[in-house]
């Protein structure tokens, strides 16, 4: 049973989410600020979280962002939520490395199928014994298996999300996707996220893979059309 920690200080709304995600089958459990999430996260390492951006004392970015740098937890999958008209909170929350966004109010069933897309994506590498597969050129080295990723040897952390989107480049390189093509190929064809979602990701993997992100060689922008992925620089 996938466990899901919550940390929302609101607790009608944090017993509600418990509530509908463990009549959908997940082992739910809340938490109301940012400090005792992240004690819970380290120490548990459930399977996904779904964190509040607006929380006392450490706020969500805050939280995000030291889960994202802290090689025990930077793998666990972050859903974000956000009030429906802060477009900039959701941007940063993204930034800050967030996998997935979902706009207060939200539905139950938003909700849980959030949760199992993301669950998806993290175990979408499980051979069940199988070898693992690999990625090797140049300066990169990907682990499709155990997600991990490599830049000149050394391991650097990425979001599922930012990992599913550099696979899908390395995979299918030198061809321009669209920001709609992308979303439909990497987050899947009945997403509900905006396509400037894309440039957030795209701009968050080139400050974490590329040597001068400001002058992206592996990940590149085609004015007017997308992006598009250049392995020769490697």
């Amino acid at each position: 049973m996938a466990k899901v920690l919550i940390i929302e200080d609101d607790d009608v709304i944090a017993r509600g989410m418990a509530r509908h995600l463990e009549t959908a089958g997940f082992d739910a459990v809340g938490v109301a600020n940012g400090e005792t999430g992240l004690a819970r996260l380290r120490y548990e390492r459930p399977d996904v979280c779904v964190l509040d951006l607006m929380l006392p004392g450490i706020d969500g970015f805050e939280v995000c962002r030291r889960l994202r740098t802290d090689p025990s937890t930077a793998p666990v999958p972050i859903i974000i939520l956000t009030a429906r008209s802060a477009e900039v909170d959701r941007v940063l929350g993204l930034e800050f490395g967030a996998d997935d966004y979902v706009t207060k109010p939200f539905s139950p069933r938003e909700l849980v199928a959030r949760v199992r897309a993301v669950l998806r994506r993290t175990h979408a590498g499980d051979t069940g014994g199988a070898p693992h597969e690999t990625f090797e050129r140049g300066r990169l080295r990907i682990d499709f298996d155990t997600y991990e990723v490599f830049i000149d040897g050394t391991s650097i952390s990425l979001s599922i999300r930012d990992f599913e989107l550099l696979k899908f480049f390395v995979l299918h390189p030198q061809r321009v996707y669209d920001r709609v093509q992308l979303l439909d190929l990497v987050w899947g064809p009945d997403t509900c996220v905006e396509p400037r979602t894309v440039d957030v990701h795209i701009r968050r993997l080139r400050k974490r893979i590329e040597r001068d992100d400001s002058v992206p060689e592996l990940i590149l922008t085609v004015r007017g059309v997308g992006y598009k992925c250049n392995l020769d620089v490697l």
